[in-house]
Order: structure tokens, then sequence, then C-alpha cells
């Protein structure tokens, strides 16, 4: 199973500023809620193994429980700033909340617990909404906290491959950068953004290049474009015909989730989740679960080749 992320977009473009390892500790605690179908409730108090930590991000387990420690203390008093509409009245609203209220961890086990507010909790859960989701392998590799955020602002558009502009001020602040950092334009670009993008298009499955905005001689935002990598071809291995008839090459996303969302193939593979599973709790999360898992290893959807469902 894909560690799979999933965020509503309202956090996506929040403002909030936290370094490397206190993203990376968020992330795992979302993947870990879905993986062991516990869910993310206000009440839910979250494991995060260093085990796990160490596994997808590159460092001994050692490291890991001491990165993971020194973020507890961190990730505590970090808030989160996001902007909604009030119901009733469509006023533009802005709020700060706190990510976590509870946070400790266990040395002997090398285990962190933490438990997201009230107020955090449905941003992240909340699916019948807009929202982002992506494998959390997509980011490991990024050393850059800059670098995660801006990934995450930018799949929201994967869509269309290209996002309107992003304000330079507003922008700042959802990178996390903070208001005295970076004050010219070629510092910014310098420690942020091109540190940011070389990392994404190295480490990521997109590819990504910006166009910058003028008013007069000032830099006043950003636009991006960007598009999914290729496929590394992969060394012609010898298969069995059932692999060679789910060989997914030439299948584009779009035609992946046709496939996912057709009937029978639901009859066919809903028993690969359990009832729990957030799959099973909206069309949008079975198909990215089930579009995810196809890239992963097709072998295992070998009832009949992929290509039928599309008839």
């Amino acid at each position: 199973m894909s560690d799979l992320v999933v965020k509503d977009n309202a956090l996506i473009q929040a403002s909030y500023t936290l370094d490397l390892a206190e993203q990376r500790l968020i992330l795992l605690a979302i993947v870990e809620a879905r993986e062991s179908n516990t869910g993310i409730r206000a009440d839910s108090l979250l494991r995060i193994h260093s085990h796990n930590y160490a596994k997808n991000f590159g460092v001994n387990n050692e490291t890991a429980y001491t990165v993971m420690k020194e973020a507890c203390k961190g990730l505590f008093d970090r808030y989160v700033t996001y902007h909604d509409k009030n119901p009733k009245t469509g006023n533009d609203r802005s709020f700060h909340c706190r990510w976590v209220d509870k946070i400790g961890y266990e040395t002997n086990t090398g285990i962190v617990y933490l438990r997201f507010t009230h107020d955090v909790v449905p941003l992240i859960t909340r699916l019948e909404a807009q929202f982002t989701s992506y494998e959390l392998a997509q980011v490991k590799n990024l050393t850059s906290s800059y670098a995660i955020r801006l990934y995450e602002l930018l799949i929201q558009w994967r869509s269309v491959g290209k996002t309107p502009l992003f304000e330079l001020q507003e922008f700042r602040q959802q990178l996390g950068v903070e208001g005295g950092e970076y004050k010219t334009m070629s510092n910014f670009k310098a420690n942020v953004l091109n540190i940011a993008l070389s990392q994404i298009n190295k480490h990521t499955d997109i590819e990504v290049k910006y166009d910058q905005k003028k008013c007069g001689r000032n830099i006043v935002g950003f636009f991006f474009t960007f598009k999914q990598k290729k496929p590394l071809k992969e060394k012609t291995v010898k298969a069995t015909s059932k692999t060679q008839d789910n060989n997914i090459n030439g299948l584009t996303d779009k035609q992946l989730a046709r496939i996912v969302k057709n009937p029978q193939f639901i009859s066919d593979y809903n028993h690969l989740v359990s009832p729990n599973s957030p799959a099973n709790q909206s069309p949008q999360m079975w198909e990215a679960e089930m579009v995810s898992r196809i890239k992963k290893d097709a072998s295992v959807f070998n009832k009949r080749p992929l290509r039928d469902y599309l008839k």
C-alpha cells in the first residue's frame, strides 16, 4: 500500500512555518493514521516510530529518534494561519490555531506521540471538498522545507499543469519564510525559490519552471508551469502473460482513473481495502488509492487485462 498523504486544500494554502523535521513528523502522522485505519480525530493519539522516520528519510534509527524528539519541542509551539469564508455572510475570515495540543516521546521504544488540535483535524480529513493527495515518496528526498511546501502548493493544479499568480507576500508566507528573512529578491531566489525548484525537479514526479510578474522594476509574483515526468524505462524482463496483459505503459492518468471507476473493476478489487479504509469513504479517495496501487505494482490486478475496463 502506498504511503498516501491527504490534506485539505485550505491547509495546503495556509501560511505556516515549520522546519524540515516538523513537516516530516506531520506527514508521517497522517500516513500512520491512514495505514492503521484508525483515522484522525480530535481524540486520536497518533504514534510515529523512529524506524519509520529512518526508513522514509534515509537516516539511522538513533539519528531519527533524536531528530523527532527535537521536532516535538518545536512543533508544540507552532501554529497555522488559514483563511475561509463566513458561511452566513460570505465575509473572508482568518484564523490562527495550533497544530497539536499534545505531543511527547517514549525513549525506550523510540516512539513519538502526537494529537492534532480540534481545528486542524478537519483540514486534514475533510475529503468532500477539494483536496490534494500525494505519495510520501515524492517528498522523502526533499531536504528543504520550502521545497516540500512548494510541491504541495503546485500539485493542487496538477490537472492543468499551471498555477495562477502567486502574489509575492502571500507566497512568502505560504512557503514559511519569516518576515525578516531573505528580504531582497536575489536572496529569496538564491536561498528559497531556486533551491526548492532544483530539489523538486530532481527528486519528485514533476518538472517545474516559473515566470515572474513585474510592476515597474519590482517583481510582485510568480507563475509556475509543470509537467509530469516520463517514467523511467525499465530493463526488459521475462514476464508472465498476466504481467504483460497488465503492463500500464501507454495508459494515461485519465485512463487509469476511468479504469478504477469502472463498476467491474470495483467489484473485482473491492476486497483489497478494509471496510474502514479511507478509500471506501469517497469516490475520490478510491480513485487516488487504486491508481497509486496500479502504478506501484500492476501485477496485483490480474483478474483481467486492465485495458478491458476501458471498453
